[in-house]
């Protein structure tokens, strides 16, 4: 069985079944996760605000005639 690097130290991580920090390598490892995340380090990037899923650009709109202002 491979084992993973650690995505904080890059150390090789125990299986789950022998390490309660996994998929980190130690509970430091873990807590300094934690921290970045509370830190705001790590970002979900997000949509602009003018652009949602559900919104047909203004350009493109079905009920619009191309000489409309």
């Amino acid at each position: 069985m491979s084992t993973s690097p650690c995505p904080i130290c890059q150390k090789p991580v125990p299986p789950r079944s022998e390490n309660t920090s996994f998929p980190f390598c130690s509970r430091r490892c873990r807590a300094v996760d934690l921290g970045r995340w509370l830190g705001e380090e790590y970002r979900v990037p997000d949509r602009q605000a003018e652009e949602t899923e559900d919104e047909v650009p203004p350009s493109r709109h079905p009920d619009r005639q191309a000489g409309d202002a």
